[in-house]
């Protein structure tokens, strides 16, 4: 059973920046495309990012120009790099496959973006 662990969240002023890593416990992220999601409270959980295995990236529009997903395949692990964040990018944030697989959702981390 693959493991996802999410880390890097935090408390961060409008404005600043987070660096969030997901580890897998097996070579799922060399195989399959990789995904950053979000879920705010009170909403449903949304996509953000995505990195397939030739590199190719796609964003939400809500994200574009400020957030950067890439990985490392040596170490199975995927990273989101959250610049200029805004208050409502307040969320826990969950890494799976793209699309996603019920089986691979961790316990996320937590961002919140408050002065």
């Amino acid at each position: 059973q693959v493991q996802l662990v999410e880390s890097g969240g935090g408390l961060v002023q409008p404005g600043g920046s987070l660096r969030l890593s997901c580890v897998a416990s097996g070579r799922i992220f060399s195989i399959n495309p990789s995904a950053w999601y979000r879920q705010a409270p009170g909403k449903q959980r949304e996509f953000v990012a995505v990195i397939n295995s030739a590199g190719r990236t796609n964003y939400a529009e809500s994200v574009k120009g400020r957030f950067a997903i890439s990985r490392d395949n040596a170490k199975n692990t995927v990273y989101l790099q959250m610049n200029s964040l805004k208050p409502e990018d307040t969320a826990v944030y969950y890494c799976n496959t793209n699309p996603a697989d019920a089986a691979y959702w961790g316990q996320g981390t937590q961002v919140t973006v408050s002065s």
